[in-house]
Formats: C-alpha cells, sequence, structure tokens
C-alpha cells in the first residue's frame, strides 16, 4: 500500500531509499528513520571493529626528493580495447545474411544490424585488398564470399598456391569492438577442420593473449591459422579510402623464444630468436632474423589472461642515443644497463612461490615488430618449488 505512494525512481526490491518524501505516509517515515539509525548504529560498531584490530598506514602526499635518482619515462598511450567476451548469443557468431532476421525486439535489431553491416564490409574491403603477410607479399583472393549457417565462419573463398592450383581459405571476424577471443579460434578450428579447408584468416582489430596462445600452439597437419590485424581506420568508414594498394589486413607472426634456461643460481631467463613467418604461397614456415624486432617484454608470472609488463626490452640502440646523452649531462650513464635493456636474453628472474598445490608456472614473452604489431609466446616454466 506505501510502496505505491513512493515517487517511481528506478530501485529495485533489494535498495532502501536513503531519505523520506514529505508525502509519504508518517509510519513509513518512521520505519525508514529507524531503519537508517540501525543501520548507521551497525555501521559505526564496523568501524570501531576495523580501528581497534586492523594494522594502519599513514599515507602522505609529500614525497621524499632523491636528487641521485633519475626518473625516465614517456607520454602513455592506448594500445588496446577491453575485450568483450562472447556468449552464445553473440551476433558476431553468424553471418551476414543470417543476420538480418530473428531479433524480437528493437534493441536486439540495432546489434544484429550492426554486426551485419560490419561483417559484410570487412569482407568487401578484404576481397578488395587481399591480405599483407611480412616481406611484402599479399595474398589476393581468387574469390571470396559470405558464409551461412558456419558459425564463426564468416566468409570462404580461394587464393593461388605455390603449385598453380588453389588453397581454400575460411575467414573468421572478430568483434567490431573488442579482441577475437580463443572461444572464437577453437570454434572455428572445429568447423574448419571438418570441412578441410586450409587456411583459416583470423581477421580482427586486437587479438587476446589467450587467443594468440591458441593459434601459436595449434598442431594441425593440413590446416595453417593466420592472425590478420585490421588497420584502425577500417573502423572509421567514412574516412576510410580503400583500393587495390591497401594495406587493411596485416598479418602479424608468432616469436620465437627459447626457454625458460634454468641458471647455476636457480634463477631462470628467456631468450628471443626471432620471428616465425608463414609463407602461404610456399606452405612453409620461414624463421626471420630478430634484428627487426622494435621492442619486447616479459610477463615472468603469466596468469592466462592478465598479460603485466615485468621486464622490458628495446633493441634498436640507435633510438637510445638521445637518452644516453640526456644521462651524460647528469652523470648517471652506465652502459652496462643500456647494453643488458637492448639485448634479446632477459634479465634473470625467480620463478614464483608456489600458491596451490600442482598449480603449473606459465611465462608469457610479448614481442612488437617494426609494424606495430604484438605476438605472444607462452612458456611453460613447470610447478614452482
Amino acid at each position: 500500500m506505501y510502496q505505491e505512494k513512493i515517487p517511481q525512481t528506478e530501485w529495485n526490491h533489494w535498495e532502501v531509499p536513503f531519505d523520506t518524501d514529505v508525502d509519504w505516509p508518517e509510519d513509513l517515515r518512521n520505519a525508514l528513520q529507524s531503519y537508517r539509525a540501525a543501520w548507521h548504529s551497525k555501521m559505526a560498531d564496523v568501524n570501531r571493529c576495523i580501528a581497534a584490530n586492523a594494522e594502519m598506514e599513514e599515507l602522505v602526499d609529500q614525497p621524499l626528493v632523491d636528487s641521485a635518482v633519475i626518473r625516465v619515462t614517456g607520454p602513455f598511450s592506448v594500445e588496446g580495447v577491453i575485450a568483450i567476451e562472447e556468449g552464445p548469443d553473440s551476433p558476431i557468431g553468424g553471418s551476414p545474411l543470417e543476420l538480418d532476421s530473428g531479433a524480437s525486439d528493437d534493441g536486439n535489431l540495432v546489434d544484429l544490424t550492426n554486426a551485419a553491416a560490419h561483417l559484410d564490409a570487412i569482407i568487401r574491403l578484404m576481397r578488395v585488398s587481399g591480405v599483407d603477410f611480412p616481406g611484402n607479399k599479399r595474398m589476393m583472393f581468387q574469390r571470396l564470399e559470405p558464409m551461412t549457417g558456419a558459425g564463426v565462419i564468416h566468409a570462404e573463398g580461394e587464393w593461388p598456391s605455390a603449385d598453380g592450383g588453389s588453397r581454400r581459405v575460411a575467414v573468421s571476424i572478430g568483434p567490431e569492438v573488442g579482441n577475437v577471443s580463443s572461444k572464437q579460434i577453437e570454434e572455428s578450428v572445429r568447423v574448419a577442420t571438418r570441412k578441410a579447408y586450409d587456411d583459416v584468416v583470423y581477421a580482427g582489430f586486437g587479438f587476446d593473449a589467450q587467443a594468440q596462445d591458441a593459434i601459436n600452439s595449434a598442431q594441425h597437419p593440413h590446416l595453417q591459422l593466420h592472425m590478420a590485424l585490421i588497420r584502425p581506420d577500417v573502423a572509421m568508414a567514412d574516412l576510410l579510402k580503400s583500393q587495390p594498394g591497401s594495406q587493411l589486413f596485416t598479418v602479424f607472426s608468432s616469436p620465437r623464444v627459447k626457454g625458460p634456461l634454468e641458471q647455476d643460481d636457480g634463477t631462470s631467463v628467456v631468450e628471443v630468436e626471432g620471428m616465425d613467418v608463414y609463407d602461404p604461397v610456399n606452405n612453409a614456415l620461414i624463421p626471420t632474423s630478430r634484428d627487426h624486432i622494435s621492442a619486447w617484454f616479459v610477463d615472468t608470472d603469466y596468469d592466462g589472461r592478465t598479460f603485466c609488463i615485468c621486464q622490458a626490452f628495446f633493441p634498436d640502440r640507435t633510438r637510445w642515443g638521445q637518452l644516453a646523452k640526456a644521462l651524460h649531462k647528469k652523470g648517471s650513464f652506465d652502459a652496462s644497463l643500456f647494453d643488458a635493456l637492448s639485448g634479446y636474453r632477459s634479465l634473470p628472474f625467480s620463478p614464483p612461490s608456489k600458491r596451490v598445490a600442482g598449480d603449473m608456472w606459465k611465462i608469457a614473452v610479448k614481442v612488437i615488430d617494426p609494424r606495430g604489431n604484438e605476438g605472444l609466446r607462452v612458456l611453460d616454466g613447470g610447478v614452482p618449488r
């Protein structure tokens, strides 16, 4: 009876208002005030308990200045977007032809329409520009058509092979906002294997770490998987001028890493050896030199979800000149540190402490190529002792 007289606000039955209203009956106002008085009394008891038993730490905003230490930093940049989990009802899970129907409400209809437009645009652009591989090698499709009823396989086509024939290619497209996920990789591989494709091209604005690990560790004797990064301005369709020479879909390779190598003192190191590039024409995996690596990073305790930079290395020593000159002026230049931070072998690190019995220790290495593409390799460090 009283609830009907409460002003209509967006609150559910679990929420209790903080303030009363002059239009409410007196009994309801008294009840709410009594409840709030009891609530405040309880919170006061909780705070007193915390103050009496919890460890206290004083927080200050006046740091101690140490003029002997030089802080080296630079501008920050946003390098990715938040990955969106893809459930069974994700509109990206169908094909362009299937997404035009089946929505029952306006919200779903908008989502499905946007997804259909996204898939149709990516397929159209890929048909025009092809897929660029390292070494200035471009694979143009002899044909590329949308797929229906194939789940996360959104298109199929053919491109030439070394013997003068053709290879059947499946295309799986990532979401318009977010990264290609490992779930999408697993589902598409099952379909592609069943339909006997030769190659699968994953086109996405980003690939999460688990997806890259799934592609890098895949062992399929007759199926090759390729990660093709979509150029960011593809998302701005009105500003994009596509033509056959545009590099809109660029395949990036996976890093080749040795380790973990255990040292005499019980620590471990990893070493980057180069990048593995797949040649789709000759059907061969070509190892490339590590000299073209722009940067690489190590997560010494990778949890399988979030990559945390524990060590960072920048092999291009020509970029260190200005920093070295600035540090020379302040008398803080140490050539040995520059050598360590510009090499291809990590600094020694210790295995993490064993938290749960049977937990596997994972190490992740992320490599940035000259085009800014990220390749990830996950290493098994065994069970921490």
